[in-house]
């Protein structure tokens, strides 16, 4: 997608002045306190319009005037808040009718072990071992080979030195530049600290410091980088090229110079480049990077097919319908990289506390260097927790122990836990094909206390479909072998009842009709008839000549209205259900020798809120054909799922009548249900469910549920995929029409909140005991950057990672579901 753009705005004296966005990928931009950083020194360059800093992704998105300062003068100034600019537009000369450049939407993956820094890092390491080797092993070599101000320089401070010269200089320029910017981060903190203690003569410390630190960026930087590749995996499923039809000829080009309109051409096992409509040929297409669904779905002419989609085994031409840059698959790519502008609550938290916490621990490190050695004159010696500890009373010492609470006050673990934990869940979730739009919403979908569902097109297809074919009687072998038609007999099959339906509602466009035609052509019934003299009967069905006899299809009524007695009960139990499972009426449901049926087979249809067609003539009833809005597979198990992970309540809102929505409500087992609401209703409904439980989400498909969508804590709107006004409006959009997505949502999100919560804590907790430990001289700078640095950043991205290994649950999905067929 094209990443550099050129706009035009007025000015005060109506001229128009250009602006360029570029993007740009600063890889060691990755913690909050590095993005204050680069944006303090952007606001000193003249003619900086907007900035976007995303640590996350390692990009920074800067709007510019091109009249007033140039690409060099942004990538400069980042360049001089200490990060290094590795990739991005690079082309300040674009016209205002181009668009040039190689923007990033995240930073491309880094060489960490073999980057300049990590090899001074290894020299200042392999210095580091040897002056310690010289120092307490090999003391006979320690010999002074040189002074500074009368004091001696042995071999092993020599090498101290050297390590601090090869792996704390960065870290000093880190800190000088964070200085600069009055910024008071770890870098400003570690180069002080390095400083001050080989000023005053304390190599080892200096240099253990110095490498160790080094040590513990080199391993953020590559579980950073690690954090970084669900990203870049995402970006990854769209192809650079496309082979497209021009002049008759095949010519492949990138895919970014294919317009709307053009013919691509996809070959089997290729990925399908852009967004289109299929024009000729037939495959089977794996649309998983899009909806997360693993089953290949068919695709011929007519349907609709999404760029990164894979074909399987089939060749397709598509036209193309929306260019690179506006496809499906780079909109949830924009909008996942964007997700980090909606913080969450923790992470808001994290950083006011992160404000107070570094500044006071920064006071107690200058007080726990200062204060004791005024305070005691001698060594004391103290019982604590049951041990004696000697405090000793010399400056050195406590310099030390002050050195130590500087490395403990750097809030970096604590600060990216809350951002990479939702990068990981907000790029796990769109790999399965749910879009979450911010961090906020991942947050908020964890803390649900109940789930309203809307009904058409969520917890059913959306799309009326024959359930029950109830023919009145089977034809007997001796009406067969005499030729007699259904309706000279009397009685008639599944087969022959279907096709006389069928053959009625070809002439119309009723949906009803059109669910009809597909279970007859599904059923294979033949040829069907023609019908003459067709009309339609306004609000009670058809009519047509078929064979000279004319038939009717229509609801019961109609038929009431020919003379048919349809309130017959059943002679042997007039009280049963014929049709206890749910799918076609027995024969002795039938009164057979009347040609009708019993009361209770039209009533248990009608309960279970179907649609009910009769077929007949004017004497003669063939039989019943029942429709519905088919309950998806997954359902019913979705809300089960639902209810095991903790959800209170889950609640089926509709516009449909009392009876269907009950039947329903009843199949899927859901909590309660609500009938017949208008779409204000929809919301005073969901503004009650807020009030008796708490937060509230809110699932549909319809521009009706939007209103409801709004008013929850969090909207989430089925079936996206291609979908521009639910990609835009819905807080979380499920990329295809699974509903059985939605435990997994909330599993995530769950999960997610669980996972930062513990990053949270523990990386506090930890900061703490060890905070506690350094005045009673319990633990040494070593520990303080192995464990309260290093080890925690490491340890709060490793858990964040976890997040990935959620995974939808197989039996939820809509071909896995135990309602499957």
């Amino acid at each position: 997608m094209s990443t550099e753009s050129d706009a035009t705005r007025e000015t005060d004296g109506g001229g128009q002045r250009r602006e360029l966005t570029a993007r740009l990928a600063v890889p060691e931009m990755d913690c909050p306190s590095c993005a204050g950083k680069v944006d303090k020194s952007l606001e000193r360059v003249e003619g900086v319009a907007d900035v976007d800093l995303n640590p996350t992704t390692g990009t920074a998105t800067v709007t510019y005037d091109r009249d007033r300062t140039s690409e060099a003068d942004v990538v400069a100034a980042i360049e001089g808040a200490g990060y290094e600019v590795t990739g991005g537009t690079a082309d300040d000369g674009a016209t205002e009718s181009d668009s040039s450049g190689d923007g990033v939407d995240v930073a491309p993956p880094s060489e960490v072990w073999t980057s300049p820094r990590a090899k001074k890092t290894w020299l200042g390491a392999v210095f580091v071992t040897l002056g310690l080797g010289f120092e307490f092993l090999l003391t006979g070599g320690n010999v002074a080979v040189a002074s500074v101000l009368e004091y001696p320089l042995h071999v092993a401070d020599l090498l101290f030195l050297g390590a601090v010269a090869v792996s704390g200089v960065p870290v000093v320029r880190s800190g000088y530049y964070s200085a600069r910017n009055r910024s008071l981060d770890i870098d400003l903190l570690m180069g002080t600290a390095i400083i001050a203690a080989t000023g005053i003569g304390y190599f080892v410390e200096a240099a253990t410091l110095a490498v160790l630190f080094s040590i513990a960026e080199l391993l953020e930087d590559y579980a950073m980088d690690r954090a970084r590749d669900s990203l870049r995996e995402l970006m990854e499923l769209s192809p650079d090229e496309a082979t497209v039809m021009r002049d008759g000829e095949e010519v492949t080009v990138d895919a970014d110079d294919v317009a709307v309109g053009e013919t691509v051409v996809v070959r089997p096992g290729d990925k399908i480049p852009l967004d289109g409509t299929v024009r000729e040929g037939e495959s089977a297409v794996d649309e998983s990077p899009i909806t997360g669904e693993s089953v290949p779905v068919d695709k011929s002419t007519g349907d609709e097919v999404y760029a990164g989609t894979i074909t399987e085994g089939g060749y397709l031409e598509v036209e193309v319908t929306s260019t690179a840059g506006d496809s499906t698959l780079s909109r949830i790519i924009e909008m996942v990289q964007g997700a980090q502008a909606k913080r969450t609550e923790t992470e808001q938290f994290v950083d006011r506390f992160a404000g107070y916490y570094t500044p006071v621990v920064v006071v107690l490190a200058i007080l726990t260097a200062a204060v004791p050695p005024l305070l005691i004159g001698d060594t004391v010696t103290a019982g604590v927790a049951g041990y004696e500890i000697a405090f000793a009373g010399d400056w050195g010492t406590w310099f030390v122990r002050g050195l130590t609470l500087l490395v403990i006050a750097c809030p970096c673990a604590f600060v990216i836990s809350t951002p990479v934990s939702v990068v990981s869940g907000v790029t796990s979730a769109a790999r399965n094909g749910v879009l979450i739009k911010g961090g906020n919403y991942l947050e908020a979908m964890g803390e649900v206390d109940a789930v309203a569902v809307d009904k058409t097109g969520t917890l059913t297809k959306g799309e009326l479909a024959v359930t029950d074919v109830v023919p009145c009687a089977a034809p007997s072998a001796a009406n067969e072998a005499s030729g007699e038609t259904a309706s000279q007999a009397g009685g008639t099959d599944e087969a022959t009842l279907l096709r006389y339906a069928a053959g009625l509602e070809r002439r119309s466009e009723h949906p009803i009709a059109a669910a009809i035609l597909a279970r007859a052509d599904e059923a294979d019934v033949g040829d069907l008839p023609e019908p003459t003299g067709f009309e339609s009967l306004t609000g009670r069905g058809i009519r047509g000549e078929i064979e000279g006899e004319t038939y009717y299809a229509g609801k019961p009524a109609l038929f009431e209205e020919l003379g048919f007695d349809l309130s017959r009960t059943r002679a042997d139990d007039p009280s049963s259900d014929p049709r206890t499972d749910g799918g076609a009426a027995p024969e002795s449901a039938l009164a057979a020798d009347e040609g009708t049926f019993a009361e209770e087979t039209l009533a248990a249809l009608e309960r279970e809120g179907k649609t009910v067609v009769l077929v007949g003539t004017e004497t003669d009833l063939l039989g019943a054909v029942a429709i519905a809005d088919e309950v998806r597979p997954a359902s019913k198990r979705a809300v089960e799922r639902l209810h095991d992970l903790g959800v209170e309540r889950v609640v089926m809102l509709t516009g449909d009548n009392e009876g269907t929505a009950r039947a329903i409500a009843e199949q899927v087992g859901v909590d309660e249900y609500r009938a017949e609401l208008l779409p204000d209703e929809k919301v005073d409904a969901v503004a009650a469910l807020q009030e008796q439980y708490g937060d509230v989400a809110m699932v549909g498909d319809g521009i009706n549920d939007a209103p409801a969508l709004a008013t929850a804590e969090v909207g989430i709107a089925m079936g996206a995929a291609g979908t521009d006004t639910a990609l835009e409006t819905a807080d979380i959009a499920l990329m295809g029409d699974d509903i059985g997505r939605l435990p997994y949502l909330y599993d995530l999100s769950h999960t997610a909140n669980g996972v930062i919560r513990q990053n949270v804590w523990a990386s506090l907790a930890v900061k703490a005991l060890l905070a506690v430990g350094v005045p009673l001289g319990l633990v040494s700078v070593a520990v303080a950057v192995v464990v309260g640095d290093m080890g925690m950043s490491l340890g709060v991205t490793g858990n964040a990672m976890r997040l990935a290994n959620v995974e939808p649950d197989a039996l939820t999905t809509s071909e896995g579901g135990p309602d499957a067929p």
